[in-house]
């Protein structure tokens, strides 16, 4: 017999050799129908894979992140199934989930909208037929074998340092580390959204592959509102907007390497000096640490071991360096420049630090998944005893910021993975401090057994748009692992030297990210505040350019951003642009504007208010920008 805990912390006792899916069923009907894999001491896997000693599971649904990547990726395999039934030429290459949905590569001809067509209908006769995902183990040599007519599943091979596995559905096999769903009837409802071409491994050296992209739900109905959803998405495509707004562009000569133009700097730096000015007012402290350091130091980090693939590299002096990818390794040799004691804790350091990270060419996507990016972080140094008062002043940080964009949020706090580091007392500590900090800033959040980063627990932030899509963007870690790395301490009152808590928060996350969530979220309709076009005037004619030019003038010596379009075209048309940019205020003016110093104002709403004093109106403007209304 064995025990079987459960997230609640119930236990139970089974058989040995049960499998999740008996499990579930013993838990009931409906968990048994929704469950998708399970979760073994931390360790996903398929519900066909016996249990065997005492453990900690937890069953994956839908409903759960982990659930759905299970359910995506073997949608991916399902969609090889068809592809290589219909074209028996294409060669398998690798077919992940991703953030919403999944993809394969193939080495193939070009797909093109009838060919996902036929698959489609193919891939519906597979999920009806039924088939059972099958787990199999081999050596390497039989994958050798098994796959010796497939350079790119060769290469896989050669590159895996752990047991080979393939699956098999019927007379279909691919090589995959799963985990999968039972069979294929488990995937409801599937649709095939686009194509692509692809480098393998992402690499533009290598050859150039087919891609599909595809989504999946177990239900009719969540798959029609998700396309639904995916409709609106496009409408508020952060990429279009930003071309159609003048704020950013994107370039072959630099793959996920953003281009920020003049409209989209405006945005980037508003948010940055308001991050400041309330870093400032909550006793944060700014630095700045080079971009590239030495091997040993990443070595220290422990990035060069576990991140390296990552990372950029270069050579200099004969010496490896990397740029960074993190910020905190500089952040913790400034800490170490002189001595600290307990009276100069806690220490809040902020570092709006430029960081570059090796994404792969297929998941770059906008200002949602770059290669180089702002990351607003901040490290806070403190006793044991201030830790739990820092933890809710950076909580109630997070809700001012999310609050003046009109996000609602959701919080989840991840604990110990089953691979960590630190002692059972550490991680109690780490964890009562993080419970007990939102228990007293009452705030609801969802516990995420064992997802926490191997150093420490963890509190994120998930942000819901306008559109209900969320993101997960600010986040609070416990890190048990640097202050041991780097050697951190401080003088205690005692005299003795102690180890600092040291924690990790981003409020923005990545700046550039941020920036594309907000542009989705209000589809380019800035407010106020934020908004690069603000302001434009439009004279009627040629002869009433100065005196806009005039206005414009004076409204920029106050800080409002005022534009004039002195085009020759009609006041019509004028109007009609100033509204596609999303100037907040459309201003005209003409004769009888000029004898009265007036504007006639109208909103991007088109509402038309009539004749303002323009100095009234500057006074006006500048009082709701400084309220930062929404």
């Amino acid at each position: 017999m064995i025990n079987i805990e459960f997230p609640d912390g119930s236990k139970k006792e089974f058989d040995s050799g049960i499998t999740g899916l008996e499990v579930a069923q013993s838990i009931g009907e409906r968990l048994a129908k929704d469950a998708l894999a399970i979760k073994i001491n931390d360790t996903t896997t398929d519900l066909t894979t016996p249990i065997t000693e005492d453990s900690k599971v937890s069953i994956l649904t839908f409903n759960d992140e982990e659930g759905k990547q299970v359910f995506w990726h073997s949608s991916a395999h399902i969609l090889a199934m068809a592809v290589k039934s219909l074209y028996p030429d294409a060669k398998l290459t690798m077919g992940p989930a991703i953030d919403n949905g999944f993809y394969y590569d193939f080495a193939s001809e070009p797909f093109r909208p009838e060919d996902l067509e036929k698959i489609e209908a193919k891939i519906k006769e597979i999920i009806e037929a039924d088939i059972p995902f099958v787990k199999v183990s081999v050596s390497k040599s039989e994958a050798e074998d098994m796959f010796k007519d497939n350079k790119y599943k060769l290469e896989l091979i050669q590159e895996y340092k752990d047991n080979l596995t393939i699956y098999t559905n019927d007379n279909f096999r691919d090589l995959c580390r799963g985990p999968h769903v039972p069979s294929t009837k488990y995937i409801k409802s599937i649709k095939l959204t686009k194509t692509s071409a692809a480098y393998w491994k992402g690499n533009a050296e290598n050859d150039s592959l087919q891609r599909i992209y595809g989504i999946a739900f177990p239900d009719k109905k969540l798959l029609k509102q998700h396309l639904n959803l995916l409709e609106e998405a496009e409408k508020r495509n952060h990429i279009k907007i930003g071309k159609h707004l003048d704020l950013y562009s994107f370039h072959e000569e630099g793959p996920g390497f953003p281009f920020f133009h003049p409209k989209g700097m405006v945005i980037k730096n508003t948010l940055v000096d308001y991050w400041r000015k309330e870093h400032t007012k909550a006793g944060y402290v700014e630095i700045q640490t080079p971009i590239m350091l030495k091997q040993f130091l990443w070595e220290q980090s422990g990035h060069w071991n576990n991140y390296k693939e990552n990372m950029y590299i270069s050579k200099v002096d004969n010496e490896d360096y990397a740029i960074k990818p993190m910020n905190c390794p500089g952040g913790m040799l400034i800490y170490k420049t002189k001595i600290r004691s307990y009276r100069d804790l806690p220490m809040r350091v902020g570092e709006l630090g430029t960081v570059h990270r090796h994404e792969k060419s297929g998941v770059l996507n906008g200002l949602f998944r770059v290669r180089v990016f702002t990351q607003d972080d901040a490290h806070i140094y403190s006793t044991p005893e201030e830790v739990e008062q820092e933890i809710i002043n950076i909580i109630n940080l997070e809700d001012k910021f999310y609050k003046l964009f009109g996000f609602e949020y959701s919080v989840e706090l991840s604990t110990r993975p089953s691979k960590s580091i630190g002692t059972d007392e550490q991680w109690k500590i780490a964890e009562d401090a993080l419970k007990k900090a939102l228990e007293k800033v009452k705030i609801d959040y969802t516990l995420n057994p064992g997802d926490g980063a191997f150093y420490g627990p963890k509190i994120d932030f998930h942000l819901k748009d306008a559109i209900g899509r969320t993101w997960q963007c600010g986040t609070i870690q416990f890190d048990m692992a640097q202050p041991e790395n780097f050697d951190l301490s401080y003088e205690g009152k005692d005299g003795k030297k102690h180890r600092p808590i040291m924690l990790h928060r981003t409020v923005y996350g990545s700046l550039e990210r941020f920036m594309g969530i907000l542009v989705e979220h209000y589809s380019g309709k800035f407010p106020l505040w934020l908004n690069p076009n603000q302001v434009v005037i439009l004279p009627v004619a040629d002869r009433f350019q100065e005196y806009a030019d005039k206005v414009a003038q004076s409204f920029r010596e106050v800080g409002i951003r005022a534009d004039v379009d002195g085009r020759t075209e009609s006041i019509s048309r004028k109007v009609r642009d100033a509204e596609l940019q999303h100037y907040n205020y459309i201003l005209v003016v003409g004769e009888k504007e000029i004898k009265d110093k007036t504007v006639t104002v109208r909103t991007r709403d088109n509402q038309v208010e009539g004749a303002v004093k323009s100095e009234e109106f500057a006074k006006r403007v500048v009082k709701e920008m400084k309220a930062k209304k929404l």
